[in-house]
């Protein structure tokens, strides 16, 4: 165990764990807040985490009292054999070549395989900037430890934050001082309504173009067989599921990790019922799924695959959003997240953009400028519209 206790002039220390089993007893007193920051959460990382991601808990304190909680994570970028293959053009090629040379080291206070703010809880008894004013004391505490382990660590990253959020850092001015704010793609947040109790409230809350995409969208997806998988059939499907997710994961046009293969079996083991696994079959063959997180009143939306040639034919896509939606009603859910990707297609079926942000800080001031000049040019760019498909 490698326990990094420091003093803060705040009066709050802190702590670095390396495994669920380290953690303080009471971690889930604030760990209840958000399940990615729970107990069992990080036991699946410990358990199924992808093969070049490193993980750390924080617990912050205060008078021996743990008023803060948080993740961090350590990416080796070299360990990807790709980064997304859809956009085959000279930027792939350049931002491959930079972020191998420049920047693939990467520690974020935060999680990268989620959308939103899911880096930390802190307790009333201190201000979002103590907070972050401590993680950033242990990101460089974070940052020596690699460095003792043979491995360098390029850029430091916060991520994700709404303007809210940001807002609220800036009670103290120094806080991102002189530190890369950066945006990418917005989250997808769709919100439900309290008067809706069914799906065919949301249906007939539609404009018509709408609802004549909803029903060209079911009746295409005829004879398609929707089920709930439990853990023995994740583990009978495990091969095909991985061969499913990995052609979406491969496809896509910017990738930092790739799930390992054990990775949805050991969340529903782990999580059970708050972990949720939809299979798509036609002719007995699974050909698509999603997967759903129960995060207190929101469903987090989290990995899927599919049939490409099927998907298409069959708007498999739009249809599971359509099947995600319908869930969250009939629950009872407040918001779906439906995460980044895919922005035009989630607007059309009632997602709202949220803004989010980040800060990054590169180990040097050579390479903080190459990244800083590189992160915009780099950065996938998405030209969408956004719809508004309610009445």
């Amino acid at each position: 165990m490698n326990n990094i206790l420091s003093e803060l002039k705040t009066a709050i220390s802190y702590q670095i764990y390396e495994t669920k089993e380290q953690l303080p007893e009471n971690w889930e007193e604030l760990g209840y807040q958000n399940i990615f920051l729970s107990k069992d959460y990080f036991e699946v990382l410990d358990k199924s985490a992808p093969n070049n991601m490193i993980c750390h808990y924080i617990g912050l304190f205060e008078d021996q009292k743990l008023v803060g909680i948080a993740i961090s994570q350590f990416l080796d970028l070299n360990k990807l054999e790709s980064f997304g293959e859809r956009d085959r053009c000279i930027k792939t090629t350049a931002r491959k070549f930079i972020l191998k040379n420049f920047a693939s080291h990467v520690l974020l206070i935060g999680n990268n395989m989620l959308t939103g703010q899911n880096s930390f809880v802190f307790s009333d008894s201190i201000s979002k900037s103590e907070g972050i004013k401590a993680l950033k004391k242990a990101s460089i505490d974070l940052k020596h430890k690699f460095k003792t382990m043979g491995k360098k660590v390029h850029i430091i990253t916060f991520k994700d934050y709404t303007e809210h959020d940001i807002e609220k850092f800036a009670i103290d001015l120094n806080l991102f001082k002189n530190i890369y704010k950066y945006s990418t793609q917005p989250n997808m947040v769709f919100s439900i309504p309290f008067e809706w109790k069914t799906e065919q409230d949301y249906i007939n809350s539609l404009l018509k173009k709408y609802r004549d995409q909803y029903k060209r969208a079911r009746k295409k997806a005829e004879g398609i067989e929707k089920r709930k998988l439990h853990l023995e059939d994740i583990i009978a499907h495990e091969e095909t599921i991985y061969n499913l997710y990995y052609h979406v994961a491969k496809n896509a046009p910017f990738n930092t990790f790739f799930l390992t293969k054990n990775h949805f079996r050991v969340f529903k083991e782990t999580l059970q019922d708050k972990f949720l696994f939809y299979g798509y079959f036609l002719d007995g063959k699974l050909i698509g799924f999603n997967t759903l997180i129960k995060n207190g009143d929101t469903i987090d939306t989290y990995f899927l695959g599919y049939d490409d040639t099927i998907q298409k034919e069959k708007m498999l896509y739009l249809n599971m959003l359509y099947d995600m939606i319908a869930y969250s009603i009939n629950k009872g859910f407040k918001e779906i997240i439906f995460a980044r990707t895919a922005l035009e297609i989630k607007s059309s079926v009632g997602a709202k953009p949220m803004e989010m942000y980040g800060f990054a800080k590169h180990s040097n001031s050579v390479g903080d400028l190459v990244f800083e000049k590189a992160f915009n040019s780099l950065e996938p760019k998405v030209v969408w519209q956004e719809r508004n498909p309610f009445k």
